[in-house]
């Protein structure tokens, strides 16, 4: 136990010591990723447009720059079509890497939708909070993971469709490049550069509470990690994330998840989802409090696989 113990101290200590020795690099890369993403040229990022074309291209590279390897065969793309009602027929394509763990053949999915609303006429929705912040946090992660793989397998994976009805989450998860059984947990990004009330929300450990008493040990420095906006209440749907976003897909196969997001803000879904109005020194905070909690609970990942056998 005290072997195991000073384990996990030992890598938390040490993937901070990578974050403080490049300070610069990562964090102005983390903001040059989000700028591109929320960038006029990528025009809103809308499903089977050309703007969502050029942002999964710049995920892909980004993706070979950092050395993840392809998730599906050789290639990173997954795609797929699904139908909506009066749009008819449409194409979206997943994005996904993987890092290989060192000790066993479960797996993390970390997650991110990186399309948004598009134009409407001229006007851009820019979408920087949601999603192009959970996006350029997964690179940032990934980048991270490589440097010093983790005990598990982990998969990096840009979903399309979220803003549809979770379509690329929903496909992924029915055409898992590995078995079902093997997916042990998902943790989704999703709105994580702004909070005017210094909070990120983890969401999901009302219904997988052992996830709760791994990360009640992250203590984030400069942000308050609160848990929350998972119970279900009659009435008070807005206050239940438990299906708001891609994770749901993985819930619904029994897989557990947590969700890091913050409040709705004013400018949620506007076109005055801006960079301009992203807070950096918080996305910093929170991109940190998340790297901090992952490495715990892949660490911890044992005691949340036995919690889900005990939930069957």
């Amino acid at each position: 136990m005290k072997k195991y113990i000073f384990s996990v101290c030992f890598w938390a200590v040490f993937y901070g010591f990578l974050f403080a020795q490049t300070p610069a690099w990562w964090q102005n890369k983390l903001l040059e990723d989000l700028q591109i993403l929320a960038s006029a040229e990528m025009e809103g990022r809308r499903t089977d447009t050309p703007g969502a074309a050029k942002a999964r291209q710049f995920i892909k590279q980004r993706f070979i720059e950092i050395g993840l390897k392809p998730a599906f065969g050789q290639s990173y793309e997954q795609p797929f079509s699904f139908h909506i009602f009066l749009a008819g027929q449409k194409r979206g394509v997943n994005i996904a890497g993987i890092v290989e763990g060192k000790e066993s053949d479960l797996w993390i999915v970390i997650s991110a939708h990186y399309d948004h609303l598009g134009k409407s006429g001229n006007t851009i929705y820019y979408g920087a909070d949601d999603n192009a912040s959970g996006v350029a946090a997964l690179l940032s992660l990934a980048n991270l993971f490589t440097k010093q793989p983790p005990r598990h397998n982990m998969l990096f994976l840009a979903t399309d469709a979220e803003e549809i009805g979770l379509q690329g989450a929903k496909y992924f998860v029915e055409h898992l490049p590995f078995p079902l059984e093997k997916l042990a947990l998902n943790v989704n990004l999703d709105m994580v550069s702004r909070s005017d009330s210094n909070q990120l929300i983890a969401c999901g450990t009302y219904h997988y509470p052992v996830l709760k008493h791994i990360l009640q040990q992250c203590q984030p420095e400069d942000l308050h990690l609160v848990f929350g906006h998972d119970y279900p209440q009659k009435g008070a749907k807005s206050t239940d994330w438990t299906n708001a976003s891609d994770h749901a897909a993985f819930h619904q196969q029994g897989v557990p998840f947590i969700y890091f997001g913050v409040e709705d803000h004013q400018d949620y879904h506007t076109p005055t989802d801006t960079v301009e109005r992203i807070q950096p020194h918080f996305f910093r905070a929170a991109v940190e409090t998340i790297a901090r909690g992952i490495i715990l609970l892949d660490q911890h990942l044992d005691d949340v696989c036995q919690s889900k056998q005990s939930r069957r």
